[in-house]
C-alpha cells in the first residue's frame, strides 16, 4: 500500500489520534496567524482576508457597471433622447461592457476561489499568498483608475472588444483607447497570477487522502477555469500589445494598407473572448454543483459525468472562437466547422443542467435564498443557451449579428450562467466569513426583483433585435416599432437596480467579517469548508476518505477542532501548510508560508503606476515606477528560498516530512512551468499572427538575413540553455567552490543567450525590413522585441544570482532558485530558437 511518494497509506489510517493535544499548540497557531492591526490590514496575505477584499472589490465594480447600465437604458428609453451626448454614451457603454467582463466576471470567481479553496481542500492557505495579494491590489488599483477615466473624458469609446480600425490612431487619436489597451493587459496579468495560484493550490495543497476522485467539484471547476485562463488570456495580452505598438510606433499589424489585417484582431480577441464565456460559466457551474446537493440534501447525481462535462466544455470552447466572425467573409468550410463546434459545446453544458435538475428531483429542495437563485440561474441560463444555438446557425447569425438580439443572448447567458450563481454563492457561503447570515426575508425580495427585472429588461431585446435595432447606437428613430420594447427594458433595469440596492442594504446590516466566530453551517453542507476555522483555516488538516466528508465521516469536525489530525501545531514555528502529491494527495513536505509584509503591495502600486503613467505618456515617471516595481518584486523574491531549519519534522501520528523541496516536486517549479506556458501561448499566437499576415500578402514577404547569422543564433541559444543546466549540476556537488562555479556558469549561460538575441536583432536591422513599413516587418520585430523582453528579465536574474552568491545564499542544500532560473533560461533559449527558425525558414529561405 505504498503511494507514489513512498508514503505507506497505513501510516495515517489510525487517525484521529486519541487524547488532548499538548499545551500551547493552539496559542502558537493563534499568534502566528493573528489578526492584522491598524495598517496591517493592507499587508495581510492569508486568504481569509484577501478573499473577502477580492469579493468586495468585484461587487464594487459590479455595482459601478450597473450604474452605467442605468445611464445607458435611460438614454434608450425613448427615441431621439438627448440625455447623453453621443461621445459620452460611447464611453459609458464601452466602460460598462469592459467592467462587467474584465473587472467583475473573471475576478469575482477568482475571488471566490481565493476565499473558499483553502478551506475546501483542507489547507492552511493557497501556496502563494503574496501572489494572491499582489493580484488583488493590482486589480483594485488598475480597475479604479480605469473607471475614473470616465470623469476626465479619457475613457475608451470603441466597445469592450475595441475592433480596429475604430480603435486605431486614425479614428481614436487621443489616449482613450490607450487606457483600454494598457489597462486591460495589466488586469489580465493579475488574472493570470490568480490562475497560477489556483492551479498549484488545487493540485498540490489538498488534504491527505483527497484523491482526484474525492476532490470537491468546485475545485475541479476552478482547476479547469484556471487552465483555460492560462491558454486563453495570453491571446488578448498579445492583441492589446500589438494594437498599442501600432498606435504608438506605427507598426502595421492591423492596417491593410501596409500589409496588416483588422481581421487578425478578431482572431486574437475571440480566441480569448469566446472561451471567456465558459471561463466565467464553469466556476459558477462548479458552485451550483456544490450548493445544490446541500440545498437538496442529497449527493449530486452523475458526479463523474459532470466533471467530464466540465472538461469537455473547456476543451471544445477553444474551437468556437470564430463563432463571432461569421460575417467577416470566412470560407464556407470554416463557418461550417465553427457552427458545428458552437452547437456541440452546448452538449456538456446540457449534461450539467440535467444533473442539477435530477439532483433537485431526487432530493428535498429547501426554499432558501440560495435555492431561489439556483433555480433562477437554471431557468435563465437555459433560455440563453437556446438562443445561443440559434446564433450558432450561420444563416440566422447573418441576420441577427450586431443587433440587440445578440445583446439579449449575451446577457441571458452571463446573468444566468454567472451573476445569479454568484449571488447564490454569496448567500450560501457568507456564513463562513460573517458572524451573521444575510436576511432570508430581504433576500427573497432581492431575488424576485433581480429575477423579474432581468427578464423584463432583456426579453424584449430579442424583439428589438429582430426588428433590426443595431447594438452600440446612442439613439434610434421613432415609428419603427422600437419604442415600447426599449421602454419596457428600461423599466426592467430599474427593477433590477432596486433589487441590488436591497442587497447592499442587507450586506450593510448583517455582514460582520473577521470576527472571532462565524455563523456556522446553516445548510448542513458536506464540504470541508464548513469545518470550524480560525485565521489559520483548519485547526488540523484532516484525512479525507469520502467525497462528502462532513456527511460520511462522523465526528470529523470535532476531531479536526481538537487537533487530532495532521499539522496540529507549528513544527517550524512559522506559518505552514502541507504539500501533497498530485494524484493521490499523499504528504510530501511542509511548505513554510510567508509572513505579512508590504513588498507585494508596493509592487502592485508601482506596477499600476508604470502602466498608468505610460498611458498618459509620462515616460520618465513610468520608467522610474517600473524600476521601483522590479526592486519590490526582487525584494519579495529574496525572502522565498529560505535556509532549512530541519531536514524533517513530525506532522502528527509519527509521520515525518521534509521542510524543503526542489525540482519537479516543489510548488515553485510548478508555478514557473505554468508561467512559461503563458509565455509559450503568447509566442504561439504571435507565430499565428506572422503566418496569418503572410497568407494575406505572400507576395510582399522579403528574404531573411544570411544563413551565417542564423547558425550563430541557433548555436548561442543551444549553448546558453545547456550552460544553465550545467550550473544546476555543478551546484548539486557539495563542495566549497560549487556555489561560485554554479553562479559563474549560470551568468555565462545567460550572457550567451543575450548575445544570440543581439546577433539576431542586428542581422535584421542591417537588412531592408522595417517594422513600420509592412506587416512582415511588424511581426518580425515584435518577435524580436518579445525575445528582448525575456533577455532583459534574464539580465535581472543574472544580477539576482550574483547577489545571492555574494550574500551566501547559494548552496547545494538549497537549489530551488537556480533550478527556476535554469527553467527560465531554457525556455528563453527555446523561444529564441523557435522565433529565429520561423522568421527565417517560413515561407522559404
Amino acid at each position: 500500500m505504498t503511494s507514489e511518494t513512498g508514503f505507506d497509506t497505513r501510516q495515517y489510517a489510525h487517525f484521529p489520534t486519541e487524547g488532548d493535544r499538548p499545551e500551547g499548540e493552539l496559542e502558537e497557531l493563534d499568534a502566528l496567524w493573528c489578526r492584522p492591526k491598524g495598517w496591517q490590514w493592507i499587508t495581510a496575505i492569508n486568504n481569509n482576508y484577501i478573499g473577502v477584499y477580492y469579493v468586495g472589490a468585484a461587487m464594487l465594480f459590479f455595482v459601478l457597471a450597473g450604474v452605467l447600465a442605468l445611464l445607458i437604458r435611460t438614454q434608450l428609453a425613448v427615441p431621439m433622447s438627448g440625455f447623453l451626448p453621443p461621445e459620452t454614451y460611447n464611453q459609458i457603454f464601452t466602460v460598462h461592457g469592459t467592467m462587467m467582463m474584465f473587472l467583475f466576471a473573471v475576478p469575482a470567481v477568482e475571488a471566490l476561489a481565493v476565499l473558499l479553496l483553502p478551506q475546501m481542500l483542507g489547507a492552511r492557505d493557497l501556496p502563494f499568498p503574496r501572489l494572491s495579494a499582489y493580484a488583488f491590489w493590482a486589480y483594485l488599483i488598475g480597475g479604479l483608475a480605469f473607471f475614473c477615466s470616465l470623469f476626465f473624458g479619457l475613457a475608451p469609446n470603441g466597445g469592450w472588444f475595441m475592433y480596429p480600425p475604430l480603435s486605431s490612431m486614425a479614428f481614436s487619436p487621443g489616449i482613450n483607447a490607450d487606457f483600454w489597451l494598457l489597462g486591460i493587459g495589466f488586469i489580465e496579468i493579475s488574472a493570470i497570477a490568480g490562475a497560477i495560484e489556483i492551479i498549484v493550490g488545487v493540485l498540490r495543497n489538498r488534504a491527505p487522502g483527497m484523491t482526484l476522485a474525492k476532490m470537491p467539484i468546485f475545485a475541479w471547476a476552478m482547476l479547469i477555469f484556471a487552465g483555460m485562463i492560462i491558454i486563453a488570456f495570453p491571446s488578448v495580452i498579445l492583441a492589446t500589445t500589438l494594437m498599442e505598438l501600432e498606435r504608438v510606433f506605427g507598426w502595421p499589424f492591423f492596417d491593410p494598407v501596409k500589409g496588416g489585417d483588422p481581421v487578425l484582431w478578431q482572431h486574437l480577441f475571440w480566441f480569448f473572448g469566446h472561451p471567456e464565456v465558459y471561463i466565467i460559466f464553469l466556476p459558477a457551474a462548479g458552485a451550483m454543483s456544490t450548493m445544490i446537493p446541500a440545498i437538496a440534501r442529497t449527493p449530486l447525481v452523475g458526479h463523474t459525468a459532470v466533471v467530464l462535462a466540465m472538461l469537455a466544455t473547456g476543451f471544445i470552447s477553444f474551437g468556437v472562437w470564430a463563432h463571432h466572425m461569421f460575417t467577416t467573409g470566412m470560407p464556407t468550410i470554416s463557418t461550417s466547422y465553427f457552427s458545428a463546434a458552437s452547437m456541440a459545446v452546448s452538449v456538456p453544458a446540457g449534461i450539467q443542467v440535467f444533473a442539477w435538475i435530477a439532483t433537485i428531483a431526487a432530493g428535498k429542495m429547501r426554499s432558501t435564498v440560495p435555492g431561489l437563485f439556483v433555480l433562477g440561474a437554471i431557468i435563465t441560463f437555459v433560455m440563453g443557451g437556446l438562443t445561443g444555438v440559434m446564433v450558432a446557425m450561420v444563416p440566422f447569425d447573418w441576420q441577427a449579428h450586431d443587433s440587440y438580439f445578440v445583446v439579449a443572448h449575451l446577457h441571458y447567458v452571463l446573468i444566468g450562467g454567472m451573476v445569479f450563481p454568484f449571488f447564490a454563492a454569496i448567500y450560501y457561503w457568507l456564513p463562513m466569513s460573517s458572524s451573521r447570515p444575510l436576511s432570508e426575508r430581504l433576500g427573497r425580495w432581492v431575488f424576485w426583483l433581480m429575477f423579474a427585472g432581468m427578464h423584463i429588461t432583456f426579453l424584449p431585446m430579442h424583439l428589438s433585435g429582430l426588428l433590426a435595432m443595431p447594438r452600440r447606437v446612442f439613439t434610434y428613430l421613432p415609428d419603427r416599432g422600437l419604442e415600447l420594447p426599449n421602454l419596457i427594458s428600461t423599466v426592467g433595469t430599474v427593477i433590477s437596480a432596486i433589487g441590488v440596492i436591497l442587497w447592499i442594504i442587507d450586506m450593510a446590516r448583517n455582514f460582520r467579517p473577521f470576527g472571532e466566530r462565524t455563523a456556522g453551517n446553516p445548510h448542513d453542507a458536506p464540504g470541508l469548508e464548513w469545518l470550524p476555522t480560525g485565521n489559520y483555516s483548519v485547526r488540523s488538516i484532516p484525512v479525507v476518505t469520502s467525497l462528502y466528508p462532513l456527511w460520511e465521516q462522523k465526528g470529523l469536525a470535532r476531531d479536526v477542532e481538537a487537533g487530532r489530525y495532521l499539522l496540529p501545531n507549528a513544527p517550524t514555528h512559522g506559518r505552514e501548510t502541507l504539500v501533497t502529491s498530485t494524484l493521490n494527495a499523499e504528504p510530501q513536505y511542509i511548505q513554510r508560508m510567508p509572513m505579512p509584509s508590504a513588498w507585494h503591495v508596493w509592487a502592485a502600486v508601482f506596477t499600476a503606476g508604470f502602466f498608468l503613467l505610460l498611458t498618459i505618456q509620462a515616460y520618465v515617471a513610468s520608467g522610474i515606477s517600473l524600476i521601483l516595481a522590479v526592486w519590490c518584486v526582487m525584494r519579495w523574491c529574496w525572502m522565498l528560498d529560505r535556509p532549512r531549519i530541519a531536514e524533517t519534522v513530525d506532522v502528527g501520528g509519527g509521520i515525518r516530512v521534509p521542510t524543503y523541496a526542489s525540482g519537479s516536486s516543489s510548488h515553485g517549479w510548478w508555478a514557473m512551468v505554468i508561467t512559461l506556458i503563458v509565455a509559450g501561448m503568447i509566442l504561439a499566437m504571435a507565430a499565428f499572427s506572422y503566418v496569418f499576415l503572410w497568407s494575406r500578402n505572400p507576395q510582399d514577404w522579403i528574404l531573411p538575413p544570411s544563413t551565417a547569422s542564423l547558425l550563430l543564433v541557433v548555436a548561442g541559444n543551444a549553448v546558453g540553455g545547456g550552460l544553465a543546466w550545467l550550473s544546476c549540476s555543478a551546484l548539486a556537488v557539495d563542495r566549497p567552490r560549487s556555489p561560485f562555479i554554479a553562479t559563474g556558469l549560470m551568468v555565462l549561460g545567460i550572457g550567451v543567450v543575450c548575445a544570440a538575441w543581439g546577433i539576431d536583432l542586428e542581422s535584421w536591422r542591417a537588412g531592408p525590413l522595417q517594422a513600420s513599413a509592412t506587416g512582415q516587418g511588424a511581426t518580425v520585430f515584435f518577435l524580436l522585441s518579445w525575445q528582448g523582453f525575456f533577455v532583459a528579465i534574464l539580465a535581472l536574474m543574472a544580477v539576482y544570482a550574483v547577489l545571492r552568491w555574494m550574500f551566501g545564499h547559494v548552496e547545494s542544500r538549497r537549489p530551488s532558485t537556480f533550478q527556476l532560473i535554469a527553467l527560465f533560461v531554457t525556455y528563453t533559449a527555446g523561444q529564441g530558437l523557435f522565433s529565429t527558425l520561423l522568421t527565417r525558414l517560413f515561407p522559404g529561405v
